[in-house]
């Protein structure tokens, strides 16, 4: 039994959440965000709160009932409150900034690299090395923070290159002289 799918949403006010012909539309005071979702499952809307039914009692029915549960939550969490992502540069002469509507980045290749932003998401630049990217659409926030990250991934020597607020990189030691 999907105990994830089962739980309502709660949809908060100054939010509201629409559902015709297969697609829901969730607008807040951040914006707005639609999404098509699976025939194995319904939503009903009422009173303030939306709950996801699977129209059928099997197994897969039950796991798609779960899956657009916690999508149309992070919808309706994205116009309320919006989503960050926070990415640190660390090394020696790496840094970042602001050009136009993407991101420059300095990470040690020879030439800088330029990132693009894609519609919906919004960057701000700390002390040259904190990128704080901002969006409503949770997977675009999460697709394009990884995308950028995967330009220097940290390596664990020194633990130089880009990496998400907060992880944990397992270092290694290096080379030891034998004499």
């Amino acid at each position: 039994m999907s105990r994830v799918g089962k739980k309502p949403i709660p949809i908060p006010d100054g939010t509201t959440l629409t559902f015709k012909d297969g697609v829901i539309m969730a607008t807040g005071r951040n914006g707005s965000i639609a999404r098509s979702i699976h025939p194995a499952v319904d939503l009903q809307i009422k009173q303030g709160v939306a709950n996801v039914i699977a129209l059928v009692d099997d197994r897969k029915s039950r796991a798609v009932q779960g899956l657009i549960r916690s999508l149309v939550a992070n919808m309706v969490t994205g116009v309320d409150k919006g989503f960050e992502r926070v990415l640190e540069i660390e090394g020696v002469g790496y840094r970042s900034e602001l050009k136009g509507s993407g991101i420059v980045i300095n990470i040690g290749y020879s030439h800088p690299v330029h990132f693009d932003l894609p519609e919906g998401v919004s960057a701000s630049i700390d002390k040259n090395t904190i990128i704080r990217l901002r969006g409503i659409d949770k997977e675009l926030l999460g697709k394009t923070a990884a995308a950028i990250r995967r330009f220097r991934p940290p390596e664990p020597y020194k633990g130089k290159g880009i990496r998400y607020s907060g992880e944990k990189i397992r270092r290694k030691a290096g080379k030891t002289g034998t004499k």
